[in-house]
């Protein structure tokens, strides 16, 4: 059993996915330089229409120079800025496009540039912040697209003004889907990774829980079939109360020790205690010794099992484990024989006693839903009940995978 201290591995994005260190640690230098490239690629399109205000649905008006580069910086500028600040990015972009269009320094026919940036900027508005900012930015910007077409109604024929109105709104429309779908698909990523985690606590609470049970179940059940039988012959065989005594004392520190290294799982490796490594199948003698100490006659055969899994050896450790603990508590003279086994890539378990018959159908308490919650994980078989012939028998089949 190891300790379950902190672990260092590879750098993580934000939403769990592994990137290179190198990456991690520049990721937002990378991304806003990508971002100024971005802007400067849009500012020589945008440039070239606010400058060519004499082509094709030009305003005719010659404006100065300085206006136009002007427009143009203040178009694209929030672009290199976008992810530091995006909601004041968005407001200046927008706004730059609204006065540019409305004023005719860049021509209304020729808006595809400027709202083409539009539509980068409120993407990562949609994508970053939360949805009723979203939702308020895409309703101003489309006002305001909307606005500037009517303005620019007058001076432009219907069927212009009408394509100008359809193609403002599908290209910000279009960013804004796009960051919001992003959005969502990141919330829900993160959403199924924290209930992954919660799901990984809750499994490994059981497992300890089921561990603690088969450590306490099967010792305290030893200690106190001793202890009667200590008491019980105190004073006529007082030697064998002493042999009893014996018992309890080893099984107590046996017990005792295996607690703390299970315990030890929930304290970091700084202040954790140094831990064993977890009971396999080479104990199962150890816990047939332990029986017949409490007046169980106990027969062992045991296959050469080394080469399993450390979690299966465990998985048939505690399941042999619960098996006689159960013949210890309710059969404590009687006969058990605990045969484990392979064939066929399975690993067979059968521990069967040969106790009084049981009148009443056997219901399953924690011991039995802990044994068989075991053997599902492997996806085995199990099988617990009373035989025919009197006693009760516990079977298990675990599929060993190469």
């Amino acid at each position: 059993m190891t300790a379950l201290g902190p672990t260092r591995g590879p750098p993580t994005s934000r939403y769990g996915h592994g990137v290179h260190p190198l990456i991690g640690k520049y990721r937002t230098r990378i991304l806003v330089a990508t971002d100024v490239v971005l802007a400067l690629v849009m500012a020589s399109i945008v440039g070239y229409a606010a400058v060519d205000t004499d082509g094709p649905g030009g305003s005719g008006w010659d404006e100065p120079l300085w206006l136009s580069i002007a427009a143009t910086v203040l178009i694209t500028g929030p672009l290199a800025v976008r992810r530091l600040w995006p909601v004041p990015a968005l407001a200046v972009g927008v706004g730059a496009v609204l006065l540019s269009l409305g004023s005719e320094v860049i021509p209304v026919v020729a808006l595809g540039a400027p709202l083409t940036a539009t539509a980068f900027l409120i993407y990562l508005t949609a994508s970053t912040q939360p949805r009723r900012t979203s939702v308020l930015t895409l309703a101003v910007c489309l006002a305001g697209i909307t606005a500037t077409v009517l303005l620019n109604r007058p001076y432009e024929a219907w069927e212009d003004s009408l394509f100008g109105l359809v193609f403002g709104w599908l290209v910000v429309a279009g960013g804004w889907t796009i960051g919001l779908t992003t959005r969502e698909r990141r919330l829900f990523t993160e959403q199924t990774v924290a209930q992954r985690s919660q799901q990984a606590v809750a499994e490994e609470r059981l497992r300890i829980a089921r561990e603690l049970h088969d450590i306490v179940a099967h010792s305290m059940s030893l200690i106190a079939v001793k202890a009667g039988i200590g008491n019980h012959v105190a004073e006529q065989r007082p030697e064998e109360a002493r042999d009893a005594l014996r018992v309890i004392e080893a099984t107590s520190r046996s017990s005792l020790t295996e607690m703390r290294h299970l315990l030890g799982v929930l304290r970091s490796e700084v202040d954790g205690p140094l831990l064993a490594p977890a009971p396999g199948v080479g104990g199962i003698p150890d816990l047939a010794e332990r029986a017949r100490s409490a007046g169980v006659v106990v027969s062992v055969e045991l296959a050469d099992l080394s080469a399993l899994p450390e979690g299966m050896g465990l998985s048939v450790y505690r399941i042999v484990q619960e098996a006689l603990t159960n013949v210890v508590r309710h059969a404590a003279r009687a006969r058990c024989a605990v045969r484990v086994d392979t064939a066929d890539g399975e690993v067979r378990i059968a521990v069967t006693n040969d106790g009084p018959k049981v009148g009443e159908p056997v219901t399953g308490g924690h011991g039995l839903i802990g044994m068989r919650e075991r053997v599902a994980v492997y996806g085995g078989t199990f099988e617990a009940g009373p035989r025919p012939e009197g006693g009760f028998a516990v079977t298990a089949v675990l599929p060993v995978k190469a």
